[in-house]
């Protein structure tokens, strides 16, 4: 896969590192000095690309037109949404993701301005904090289809209503599945006879409606 990432900074060089672990085929634009100069000393030479994402030569100068990914990640909402704009409707790239900064210019980036994705991290760091505080002792670990669902992890406490109940026998939530078990230290993979134990670590998928019932199902017995 072909992707462009604008902006150089601690995310965007970040993102850059493990696509090229993955082998995929990158380029990173970033104008400011002190930033090119830390990524010659982190990303491949050939990955660089001196100037303004926002600039249409510039993102000619990286690709755009091979491209299959536009991540936007500068810390400017304008620059990200210009770059999304234009390799949507300028350059036809299939898929584009942009970071907002400021939540209040979060209206802007949607589909019609030519992004498809907008990664809004005050609103996300907020959720993930609000679902912490709500949900006891269940870790969200991951957020999934722009947050409709999420992988969550919840060890199983003493005299847990799930203890000892073959995994098809239990209650679940429709839009629930397990995905897998972690018992001392070794990851087992679900299976319709599998009796969960105490200290048990479950590895869920689960909607959002259905958190609640989730959580009801691993608590103690009353």
């Amino acid at each position: 896969m072909n992707v462009i990432v604008v902006g150089g900074g601690k995310t965007g060089s970040n993102l850059a590192f493990q696509l090229i672990q993955e082998n995929h085929q990158v380029k990173v634009i970033e104008s400011r000095e002190d930033i090119l100069e830390r990524l010659k000393g982190e990303l491949p030479p050939e990955t660089i690309v001196a100037g303004d994402g926002s600039s249409p030569a510039i993102l000619e100068m990286a690709g755009i037109d091979k491209a299959d990914v536009l991540v936007a990640v500068t810390g400017e909402d304008e620059n990200n949404l210009v770059a999304s704009t234009l390799a949507r409707f300028e350059f036809n790239v299939p898929r584009t993701i942009a970071r907002v900064n400021n939540p209040k210019n979060a209206w802007l980036f949607t589909p019609e301005m030519g992004v498809d994705v907008s990664v809004n991290q005050t609103d996300i760091l907020v959720k993930l904090i609000f679902e912490e505080m709500s949900m006891g002792d269940m870790m969200t670990l991951l957020k999934l289809r722009r947050g409709e669902y999420s992988l969550v992890e919840e060890k199983l406490p003493p005299r847990s209503k799930a203890i000892e109940i073959p995994l098809r026998e239990l209650p679940l939530p429709k839009a629930c599945t397990i995905a897998a078990v972690i018992r001392q230290g070794k990851v087992l993979t679900p299976r319709g006879d599998m009796i969960f134990k105490e200290d048990d670590e479950i590895l869920a998928v689960v909607d959002n409606k259905s958190k609640q019932a989730l959580m009801e199902l691993f608590a103690p017995q009353g």
